[in-house]
């Protein structure tokens, strides 16, 4: 029987698809330029909302595997999401460019480390 992923990674390699997206979106971009230009600006809000669904959807249907990889701010990005979903005409631009600048490199690499942490299965 060959390996399979578990269901999780594939959100979680999604999830950093999307983060590496963004990072795409901004390089080489200043604070002043992201701040003007408005269809970056959305690229952004869609990967970050991406990256709160998985978060969702991984806390909904695997509550357990989600809280063993606890080092993961799963709630937080859940979080982030209802926020930019919800409040769409409110969102606040230092809040996402700081979310760009500070978290998603470090939870970059705390997916990273779950994905390559965790064993396939074979009895899927």
């Amino acid at each position: 029987m060959n390996a399979r992923r578990l269901r999780q990674l594939d959100y979680v390699g999604h999830m950093i698809d999307a983060i590496r997206l963004v990072h795409g979106y901004v390089e080489g971009t200043s604070r002043e330029e992201f701040f003007a230009d408005r269809k970056t600006q959305q690229a952004v809000i869609l990967n970050i909302l991406v990256l709160g669904e998985a978060a969702t959807q991984l806390g909904n249907a695997y509550p357990e595997w989600a809280e063993q990889h606890s080092e993961v701010p799963w709630r937080s990005m859940r979080g982030m999401r209802n926020r930019l979903a919800h409040g769409y005409f409110e969102i606040n631009l230092e809040v996402v460019w700081d979310t760009i600048k500070m978290s998603l490199p470090e939870l970059e690499e705390k997916l990273a480390k779950v994905l390559h942490e965790t064993p396939y299965r074979e009895d899927l």
